[in-house]
């Protein structure tokens, strides 16, 4: 086999593999347009792509390359609504009776023909909120406007549709709450009341809602046998969730949310708490590392949200969190750790769940010690990624340690997660003692694996099969972020941090060796066909290719980077 540093990824045949080189010649040669850096005159552009080997300049050097592995920490950042230089105002937008009640101080358009005159060019002729909805609220701001506004540039419905399409996602952030919040007037009785107890040095006794429990009644959840899509930052949104649901998640939770940023009503962190309707089991998942913001945030959400569960996250690796003692910096906390998670359950009307890591340091578990005491402070469900902080994902995960730690916390469930790529990696885990699994990375790379584990089978997918998952997404990311141009470009970015992942997938057609290792870096490879090849490159300006198929080309002053490097396997 060519290609020796790539493992032993193998695939069936010789004629499918090929080089770097000759890969991106061959997807040049079919590119409607010049590349970016030809067409821009912009010097090379990050990718996706290992580096080659650069000679050691100096210590500092190497120290801030070390410090910033796993993450690009200066990607740039450009608002979504930046890339329109004239935007119209909202009260024209909505078509109201009232006047803008800024007047003239109003920095928006209040011109429609000269908002016309200037607005990018519609990207189709259907709108997917239009049809799916009977009205799409962006009216001559949508990208697809033309599908429902009139000659005079007024608004169309659908009174049908719109009679019979109902609001699909709940929990949004009340603006009186919103209000309170910023106020500093919003009370928390329950959290004062257990805070106290706190200081006089007295301990809750709230017990947990675990399934099996027959004193806690209908408030119980049946965690068992399911398959949970871990809560995953930036790329875990909402359509994300929707499209993993379609192929058979049971769990789904949101993205991790800061506690503080929710008691101060912070908009973009609500956002994170959104469920759509198809999450039938659905939570959220709070970060923070004092039991006053978590006991009074809890409290807050149950009063405010609809959720099934409250999951504590112990499990984040990232220096920002760890550093204030929260995340992984829990597990070492116990103390603090304890009266989080007493305090929370005492405020809580649904179950309070976990995630944690085997321990911080690389040979140093500690979560079969933490394991026996979170049992006795109320917890409903342990979820155990079997790497530490250290370990990050560079190592195979634990799961004879996993196994161990499962049998430690009977009755209460355990999940396991870490390295499900395939059915059989989901078999050979659920030979072990765990409660159910939990997908992360794998989730990524290819979200029809739902399907996969509840099938036992390879699903050979098509391109054309991928490209449709794609569209879905897209149209999701249209009807949660919006579809004027802030909501295409949220859309675009959002499905560009997707792609960074969706592009480490090997067909399994192509597989000399099923199943794949979720830790193996594909060779490259020629494809079935050019959508193959093309959703296989780790470029970035192929991504980019690829999101213009679906939602038009990019704005001028476009760029990206993704959050997470691909070589950081």
């Amino acid at each position: 086999m060519i290609l020796s540093v790539v493992s032993d990824v193998c695939l069936r045949l010789t004629r499918f593999l090929t080089t770097k080189e000759k890969f991106h010649e061959f997807l040049a040669s079919a590119r409607p347009r010049a590349s970016r850096d030809e067409a821009d005159g912009d010097p090379e552009e990050p990718s996706g792509e290992p580096e080659q080997k650069r000679v050691k300049l100096d210590r500092d050097a190497e120290q801030k390359k070390k410090k910033m592995r796993g993450q690009n920490k200066s990607r740039p950042h450009i608002k979504p609504q930046s890339y329109e230089e004239r935007r119209l105002c909202p009260s024209i937008v909505q078509e109201r009776d009232t006047e803008c009640v800024y007047g003239e101080k109003c920095r928006f358009l209040h011109d429609v023909s000269e908002y016309m005159c200037s607005k990018a060019a519609d990207l189709g002729d259907q709108c997917y909120l239009f049809s799916s909805f009977g009205w799409c609220q962006y009216g001559v701001t949508c990208r697809f406007s033309r599908a429902h506004t009139s000659p005079e540039l007024k608004n169309l419905r659908n009174e049908e549709l719109c009679r019979r399409s109902t609001d699909t996602v709940s929990n949004h952030l009340d603006k009186d709450l919103q209000r309170r919040l910023r106020k500093k007037q919003q009370r928390f009785p329950g959290a004062e009341a257990y805070l106290k107890t706190v200081s006089r040095g007295e301990k809750s006794t709230h017990t947990s809602h675990a399934a099996g429990d027959a004193a806690n009644g209908p408030e119980t959840v049946d965690f068992r046998d399911k398959l949970y899509l871990a809560p995953l930052t930036t790329c875990g949104n909402l359509p994300f969730r929707r499209v993993c649901k379609r192929f058979g998640a049971d769990i789904t939770c949101g993205e991790m949310a800061m506690v503080t940023n929710l008691l101060q009503g912070q908009a973009s962190e609500w956002a994170l708490l959104k469920r759509h309707a198809s999450e039938d089991l659905f939570g959220v998942q709070l970060e923070g590392c004092f039991p006053d913001t978590m006991t009074r945030c809890a409290e807050l959400l149950n009063q405010n949200i609809d959720v099934d569960f409250v999951d504590i996250n112990s499990g984040c690796p990232i220096d920002l969190v760890y550093k204030k003692g929260g995340g992984c910096g829990l597990m070492t906390r116990t103390s603090k750790f304890e009266q989080i998670v007493r305090g929370m359950n005492s405020v809580l009307d649904v179950p309070l769940t976990v995630k944690i890591r085997t321990g911080v340091q690389q040979n140093c578990s500690i979560a079969h010690k933490l394991i026996p005491e979170m049992k006795k402070w109320g917890v409903s469900l342990v979820t155990l990624h079997g790497r530490s902080r250290e370990q990050r994902y560079t190592k195979s995960a634990d799961w004879e340690y996993i196994d161990t730690c499962s049998k430690l916390a009977a009755p209460v469930p355990l999940f396991g997660n870490g390295d499900i790529l395939t059915y059989e990696d989901a078999m050979k885990a659920r030979e072990t003692g765990v409660s159910g699994i939990m997908v992360a990375r794998g989730a990524l790379i290819k979200p029809w694996l739902f399907t996969e584990i509840k099938e036992n089978r390879h699903w050979d997918i098509s391109s054309g099969e991928r490209l449709d998952i794609l569209r879905d997404f897209t149209n999701y990311g249209l009807e949660h972020w919006g579809s004027d141009t802030q909501g295409v470009e949220k859309t675009r970015s959002f499905l560009l941090e997707w792609l960074s992942f969706l592009c480490r997938y090997i067909p399994v057609g192509l597989l000399e060796r099923v199943p794949q290792k979720i830790n193996e870096r594909p060779p490259f490879y020629m494809g079935r066909d050019y959508m193959e090849s093309l959703m296989a490159s780790q470029h970035v300006d192929d991504w980019i290719r690829i999101s213009e198929m679906l939602l038009g080309p990019v704005p001028k002053n476009f760029s990206f980077l993704p959050k997470h490097k691909a070589n950081a396997y």
